[in-house]
Parts: structure tokens; C-alpha cells; sequence
């Protein structure tokens, strides 16, 4: 993960001061990547501990196709009705998707990430009238990968501009395109926004096992994950944080450990995900900005 922490270096030394929406202010640089070979071992940071959990129950969720908060709250704690908190909960209660909300139910948080993955709205005609009907993107990825691996349009996107106003949050990793070659499946993923010190090691462990889970499915070893990010930041209130996280020594990577026997993406649950060996330096808890 050396490369993570010479970027996390490089927005402090070379990061321009900006304001930014959430009124706390970043120091940001644009247009920057991160390249992790799959085969070397599994990209979960070390220098702090990372919310592993939380990583796999994100993305059954976004695989399940769900904007519900309460069914992560499922996913995770066994409990639709759980008071214990996930990564959405704050975006599932503020004031300016609130007041949107109308109708909805509690907990909805709009056509979010996996609405998109699983529900992507397709106009169809039907005698004179345009309708609309469900595509699956992620079925759709998935056959492609197994009927022509070498085909250039392995995309999955959350980016749906007509419907940005029915999110709780305009997604931050916005597509990803999907890589075959010599059996091995690389996954290269955009960022428009990331939050550097706290974000982008959830969403690296996020895609990579992402990239893992569809390699098994499709009959594929695992190749590269690419990380491109838009506008890479730290927050002013996450310094402090940062330079601990850069004074301390990077440990051996884990390795990830799938059961084999499931072969359908939709199948997965947590029981079936492994992180084997993993070590970590102590939680550093960097604030989190809305």
C-alpha cells in the first residue's frame, strides 16, 4: 500500500487550500491513480485498522440492488430496527435529503449505487407510449464477461444524471470498466470525489473484492485493480490524523478467501468472505463530513 501513502503525501505537500461544499475546506489535487496487483496480496490498509465489515456488507447491498438503510442495518447487525449506525446513516437523515424525501419511507436513500446497478431505468415504446422498464446492469456485466471476455464494454455506471436529484448522495465512484486477459480479470474504477484519509481505503477494498467476487463467478483469475480519482483530498479537520497515519510502518498484506462453490454474484453473503491474516495498526477515527 506504499503507493496509497505517497499519494496521502502528496495532497499535504502539494494539495491546493479549497473550500468545498460540506464548509470544513481540503486540501485537493486532481487527476491521480492508484494501480494494486490482485495477486499479490489483497489491498486492505494496515497503517490504520479498516472497517473490513463494513466493506463486504456495502457492497451485498449494492449487489442486492437496495437503497435501503434499514436492510444494510440487516446485512450488518442482524436487525432491520438496529440503533447501531452504518456508513449511510448520516446521509439516510440529513436535513436536505429529508426535506426532499416527500413520501418515502424512512431509511430510503433514493436511487443510490446499487438502485442504479440493479434498476437502471430503460425507456422502452410500447404502442406509441414510452415506458419505463428495469435494466440489470450487473447481469448484463456479468454475461458479457462470459460470452466475450475480450469485449470493450464491460461498464458498470451509478452516474445517472437525470436522476442525481433522487439520491441521497450523487455517487463518488462512479463507473467501473471491467479487463480480461490471460484469464485474469482487472477492474479499472473512477472517482469523481474521494475522500482520501477515510474513503479511498473503503473503497479500494470495496472494488477489489468486487473484482474477486466476479473473477469467481466468470471463471477468471483476478488481475489488476485501478484506482483513478478525480478530486483526491483531506479535509483541514483530517491533518492532524494523516500525519499519524504516515508515521507508521506499513504491515503485510492479507489475503482474501472466497467460498468456491458460488458461482452466482446475487448468492454471496457475509459468511462466505474472508479476510485471512489481517493486520493492522490502531483505528485512527478521522472525521467524517456530509
Amino acid at each position: 500500500m506504499k503507493q496509497y501513502h505517497d499519494l496521502l503525501q502528496d495532497i499535504l505537500d502539494n494539495g491546493e487550500k479549497k473550500d468545498d461544499r460540506t464548509g470544513v475546506g481540503t486540501y485537493s489535487v486532481f487527476g491521480r491513480s492508484l494501480r494494486f496487483d490482485l495477486r499479490t496480496g489483497f489491498p486492505a490498509i494496515t497503517t490504520k485498522k479498516l472497517a473490513w465489515k463494513a466493506v463486504c456488507g456495502e457492497l451485498l447491498w449494492f449487489i442486492e440492488g437496495s437503497g435501503d438503510e434499514f436492510r444494510l442495518k440487516e446485512i450488518l447487525h442482524g436487525d432491520r430496527q438496529s440503533e447501531k449506525s452504518t456508513i449511510w446513516t448520516e446521509n439516510a437523515n440529513a436535513d436536505y435529503w429529508v426535506n426532499k424525501r416527500m413520501k418515502r419511507h424512512p431509511g430510503d436513500l433514493g436511487r443510490i449505487y446499487g438502485v442504479q446497478w440493479r434498476k437502471w431505468r430503460k425507456p422502452v415504446i410500447r404502442i406509441n407510449k414510452v415506458i419505463l422498464q428495469n435494466h440489470d446492469q450487473l447481469l448484463e456485466l456479468i454475461e458479457g464477461i462470459k460470452s466475450d471476455p475480450y469485449g470493450r464494454r464491460h461498464i458498470i455506471t451509478a452516474w445517472n444524471p437525470g436522476e442525481l436529484d433522487l439520491m441521497a448522495l450523487p455517487p463518488c465512484h462512479m463507473m467501473a470498466q471491467f479487463y480480461v486477459n490471460n484469464g485474469r480479470l482487472s477492474c479499472q474504477m473512477y472517482q469523481r470525489s474521494a475522500d482520501f484519509p477515510l474513503g479511498v481505503p473503503f473503497n479500494i477494498a470495496s472494488y477489489a473484492l468486487f473484482t474477486h467476487m466476479i473473477a469467481q463467478v466468470c471463471n477468471l483469475d483476478v488481475g489488476e485493480f485501478i484506482h483513478t480519482i478525480g478530486d483526491a483530498h483531506i479535509y483541514l479537520n483530517q491533518i492532524d490524523g494523516v500525519r499519524e497515519q504516515l508515521s507508521r510502518e506499513p504491515l503485510p498484506l492479507p489475503t482474501l478467501h472466497l467460498n468456491p462453490e458460488i458461482k452466482d454474484i446475487t448468492q454471496f453473503t457475509m459468511d462466505d468472505i474472508q479476510l485471512i491474516n489481517y493486520q493492522s495498526h490502531p483505528t485512527i477515527n478521522f472525521p467524517f463530513s456530509t
